[in-house]
């Protein structure tokens, strides 16, 4: 079984055969030093093919058929790796293959690849017509997990809450488990309260979809111990603290933290890496009703540590507590979570770089390292000490909205760490999960963030 049977998308790659056509990927520089050849590059310059960033200009054979394509990096192409993902949308139907040294070759295909993406599950589109001859001796099993892992991440934060509330994401959830032959169980509504999850309770509780906990499990006993932690709040109004309109248009993606383990956790199993794997994801609606929580009101966690609710639409930290406090009964020796947890992460450094958390200095240089390897951006931020008095409370141990809204992504992370002792290392992810702009590698939409980065290092472990 392929990735791609299981989030049912036909691969763009094709085994490398005759016959294929070829993009000459290049810069400026390279048609200065007559590349791929003199007669090419007269041609381009009749054209006014310069070589710019994404430009693409088409080449006619002697016998007046198409063949072949050169296609511009720009003067500087490390600023974008993923550039090639133009090319999934703007070449003609055929198989090509890819050539220039600007660029890794792995850069090239992953960008390809990428970009042939869209969410096309409530309209008719056009089916992309160019595939990708990967070069000899690619792994062409990398290459499509890595973008089954990215796709599958997409297309369920692109997808609305009306078909990707909690039991949605459940079965889906379960289905993975099922192609990898992962075992997958779930605790559903007041079973939450029966086993001692009282804040997944709390937050879920007023939807019309009962809250859940699921719980995967897949690998060798014994190995290393990753546990993978996804914030799943499947639609976030922010309780009875409502959020404006404009703020929730984009609330179908308060699930990303979930939707990324999952695609992190199909790229560990289909590489078969020897962990002990196991991903938990808290599934709720943040809804309104006359059952939903309200400011004020006061909860004893899992842990036992009780939080004082000063914010309803800060409920992310709180499902996420009683997933943590569960992963850590285990101690896990890698324990990874992520979420969309905070605009200030946003604010310090904008939608497309997820800061991380770790007192790990160890894995904190680990990732960062994996990080560049990958060209998947993220960026440490501190556990700063100074700011734990901002989560005290005045009636319970801690509340889960700060005043002052200062460092709101530090004191976020500080309120989970409370719950994350016992794991070896722990790191939590503030991710977006969400591209604004069209870009080469992806339309605007969901978007997977950090996994790839994860994955390496986590591949490094095992």
């Amino acid at each position: 079984m392929t990735p791609y049977q299981f989030i049912e998308r036909p691969s763009p790659f094709r085994p490398s055969a005759d016959g294929k056509l070829l993009v000459h990927c290049l810069t400026p520089a390279d048609l200065e030093a007559q590349k791929p050849s003199p007669e090419v590059c007269e041609w381009a310059r009749s054209a006014g093919f310069k070589a710019d960033a994404g430009s693409l200009l088409l080449l006619q054979g002697s016998d007046g058929k198409l063949s072949g394509a050169l296609f511009g990096l720009g003067a500087e192409p490390q600023d974008q790796p993923f550039i090639a993902g133009k090319l999934a949308r703007s070449l003609p139907a055929g198989t090509w293959m890819l050539s220039g040294d600007a660029l890794p070759p792995e850069r090239l295909v992953l960008g390809f690849g990428l970009g042939g993406y869209s969410f096309d599950t409530y309209k008719t589109a056009k089916p992309l017509e160019a595939s990708l001859a990967l070069p000899d001796g690619a792994d062409a099993a990398a290459f499509e997990r890595g973008l089954a892992a990215v796709f599958l991440a997409r297309d369920l934060i692109n997808t609305p809450t009306n078909d990707m509330g909690p039991q949605r994401l459940e079965e889906v959830f379960r289905a993975l488990a099922a192609h990898y032959g992962a075992e997958a169980t779930s605790i559903v509504g007041e079973d939450l309260l029966a086993q001692n999850f009282p804040l997944i309770h709390t937050v879920g509780r007023a939807s019309a979809q009962a809250p859940r906990l699921l719980d995967m499990r897949w690998g060798r006993k014994g190995a290393r111990k990753v546990t993978l932690v996804g914030k799943g709040v499947c639609f976030d109004t922010g309780g009875l603290d409502i959020k404006p309109a404009p703020s929730m248009l984009l609330m179908k993606k308060d699930m990303g933290g979930a939707a990324n383990v999952l695609g992190l956790a199909l790229m560990i199993m289909d590489a078969g890496l020897d962990v002990e794997l196991r991903v938990l994801v808290p599934a709720v609606e943040n809804s309104i009703s006359a059952d939903a929580f309200r400011p004020g009101d006061i909860y004893r966690s899992r842990k036992g540590i009780s939080v004082q609710i000063d914010n309803t639409d800060a409920e992310g930290r709180l499902v996420l507590a009683d997933a943590l406090a569960y992963a850590a009964e285990e101690t896990p020796d890698l324990m990874i979570d992520m979420a969309t947890l905070t605009g200030a992460a946003r604010v310090a450094l904008g939608p497309e770089v997820p800061p991380f958390f770790t007192d790990d200095e160890d894995l904190a240089l680990a990732l960062s390292r994996a990080s560049q390897a990958e060209d998947d951006p993220i960026w440490r931020l501190p556990l700063f000490k100074g700011y734990e008095k901002d989560i005290r409370s005045r009636a319970a141990d801690i509340t889960n909205a700060p005043g002052g809204g200062m460092a709101g992504s530090i004191t976020a992370a500080l309120f989970l760490k409370r719950f994350a002792g016992g794991a070896g290392s722990w790191v939590h992810f503030d991710i977006f999960a969400w591209s604004a702009t069209d870009k080469p590698q992806t339309p605007v939409g969901g978007e997977a963030q950090a996994i790839r980065a994860l994955f390496r290092h986590i591949a490094s472990l095992a």
